[in-house]
């Protein structure tokens, strides 16, 4: 029986057989950020936590989120709106990039054509042919990538595809299911008092690079730019549905699905938001395997209401955040093993592939195909039909 793997041993395991870098294994990283908000707060504290680090410069188009930012930082800063210039400095080896999903592309090329690894936040995407831009780029420069769907440096997700994927456990899996409701936090929530007027220290132009029509400054667009399609694939897909299918892809050694039907529609309040609040989607992948996914804000309740269910032949494995449960067949169900939850290691998992030079545990072409899957199903939302997958879209194996 595996057991849980602490955090010091994830991190040892993560990179074991890895090459050796022109900087010593025991070099500190010295890190830059772009994109300084909350998300852009969380993985600094995570690289914190990691040790080992230094910060050395901080861009956000908002002045007040990079003066938080330097907090978290601990130290003295170079603060900028100017991701270029983060990039020029020489005395920055890696960088992360949290912005909005209109911006992912040309700041994550330009930091690698800069020499910088990178850790970029999920879905790694806009467009499904950004994806080849992005993975060339590593590829050329020799950069070590991470995209940031930490289910992969999760132990207990490690330590549950070990006990029942790996060993054939679980049997022939035909279905899995993925569920995420409620998120009315994330999808709605309502600008702070005072901010009707544009602050002088925030680049609204910045923003909304990229997107197919530049918008006076409106407070909503700013604080919650997942419900529209100019800044985000989707909240529902790209911001959640990311996450699970590519749990699937690493499970079931999948990639590119065969086809995607998805429906849906806007269902509260419409305000002035134009991506779905109700989704559900259906992936088909090679080997009959058929991939769904639902997610809507009507339900409000925040218990049981994340889910990946994989269905085998051999029993069924319920996993996400909260840990696990596998119910053999043989048994019915009564038998139940669980495995608990475990922290998020994702940002300490490629902080030891800067140094070793060891493939990050989700790359840049599993940051493709994941944020692929959001795309087709996108696509084939928005035109109402079933949608196949194009050989255009494919990445080939380095």
């Amino acid at each position: 029986m595996t057991t849980h793997l602490s955090r010091r041993g994830f991190v040892t395991a993560a990179t074991a057989l890895s090459t050796s870098r022109v900087h010593g294994a025991n070099d500190r990283i010295r890190l830059g950020i772009v994109g300084a908000g909350n998300r852009g707060r969380y993985l600094m504290n995570l690289a914190n936590q990691a040790g080992n680090i230094q910060w050395v410069a901080i861009c956000d188009a908002y002045d007040e989120q990079a003066a938080r930012s330097a907090k978290v930082a601990g130290v003295d800063v170079e603060r900028t709106n100017g991701y270029r210039r983060l990039l020029d400095r020489k005395d920055i080896d890696a960088v992360i990039v949290a912005t909005w999903d209109n911006t992912h592309c040309e700041i994550a090329t330009a930091a690698l054509q800069a020499g910088k690894d990178l850790y970029i936040e999920k879905p790694m995407t806009l467009h499904p042919m950004e994806g080849h831009t992005i993975v060339k780029a590593a590829r050329d420069n020799k950069r070590i990538l991470q995209t940031g769907t930490q289910q992969r440096s999760y132990p207990h997700f490690i330590e549950a595809k070990e006990r029942f994927i790996d060993t054939g456990r679980i049997g022939r899996i035909t279905m899995v299911r993925s569920i995420w409701n409620g998120n009315l936090a994330y999808r709605n929530a309502p600008p702070p008092k005072g901010m009707e007027t544009k602050p002088a220290g925030l680049d609204w132009e910045a923003c909304q690079r990229n997107a197919s029509r530049q918008y006076l400054w409106q407070p909503k667009r700013y604080f919650n730019h997942y419900v529209y399609w100019d800044y985000s694939t989707n909240a529902q897909m790209g911001g959640l549905f990311v996450h699970m299918v590519d749990v699937v892809h690493w499970f079931c050694k999948v990639t590119a699905p065969l086809a995607a039907d998805c429906f849906g529609g806007i269902s509260l309040a419409q305000e002035d938001r134009d991506t779905a609040d109700n989704i559900n989607a259906i992936l088909e992948y090679p080997g009959k395997l058929f991939v769904t996914f639902e997610a809507n804000v009507t339900d409000v309740i925040q218990r049981e209401n994340a889910d990946i269910v994989f269905m085998g032949t051999g029993g069924r494995l319920n996993i996400f955040r909260y840990g696990y449960k596998f119910y053999p067949s043989e048994t019915r169900g009564k038998d139940v093993i669980a495995g608990g939850t475990t922290p998020d290691l994702h940002v300490a998992n490629w902080l030891e592939c800067v140094r070793t030079r060891k493939k990050a545990a989700c790359d840049e072409l599993a940051g493709h195909y994941s944020a692929m899957a959001c795309h087709i199903c996108n696509i084939a939302y928005l035109e109402r039909r079933r949608v196949q997958w194009r050989k255009e879209w494919d990445i080939a194996q380095a």
